[in-house]
């Protein structure tokens, strides 16, 4: 896929992306991110909540806007500026969160595009709205998904590795410290 640059944008070109949310998902971005408030990682504690169940986090929703911006509009090579965002429902395991973009103006003497940015549900129900300021890339910018997926595979395969490698150095470091003691 290739990026738009600032002379291909119009006002009105939009782009989405639509991404089941898997508990794996959610596990992994607040264990990277650590945000392990209880309502996102605790089902006992959201149980009493009015969620009832853990919801995403709201940026692990708003990171679904980031990924059309940085993947289809503009596309590769835009540079994020700014984000305003409103959650309005919660995001739950097993949700389909469509997230779209919609180019609401184009500056091209300063090389910046307004856009109105949503997510919405599987019901069609908004989850959360905003407004976000990029800059789109100066250059066409070739960016191949499969080559990307690819590598993502291999560093998943490589995983195991490294967690043996740290495994091993922990161990290293615990016995030669009770040796010297």
């Amino acid at each position: 896929m290739i990026g738009k640059t600032i002379g291909e944008l119009a006002a009105g070109d939009h782009a989405e992306l639509t991404r089941r949310v898997e508990t794996t998902d959610l596990a992994g971005f607040i264990s990277t991110v650590g945000d392990f408030n209880p309502v996102h990682s605790d089902a006992a504690y959201a149980a009493t909540t009015p969620f009832k169940v853990p919801i995403a986090p709201g940026i692990f929703t708003a990171g679904l806007i980031s990924a059309v911006i940085g993947t289809r509009l503009p596309g590769p090579g835009a540079i994020y500026l700014s984000q305003s965002l409103k959650f309005s429902k919660p995001v739950k395991a097993g949700d389909t969160i469509t997230a779209q973009v919609v180019v609401r103006d184009v500056i091209r003497e300063r090389n910046r595009v307004r856009l109105e940015t949503t997510c919405t549900n599987q019901r069609g129900e908004e989850v959360l709205s905003g407004e976000a300021w990029v800059m789109p890339s100066q250059v066409h910018i070739l960016y191949e998904e499969e080559r990307q997926a690819a590598a993502s595979l291999a560093r998943l395969a490589l995983q195991p590795w490294s967690w043996a490698a740290q495994a091993m150095t922990a161990w290293a470091t615990m016995v030669t410290s009770g040796a010297r003691r």
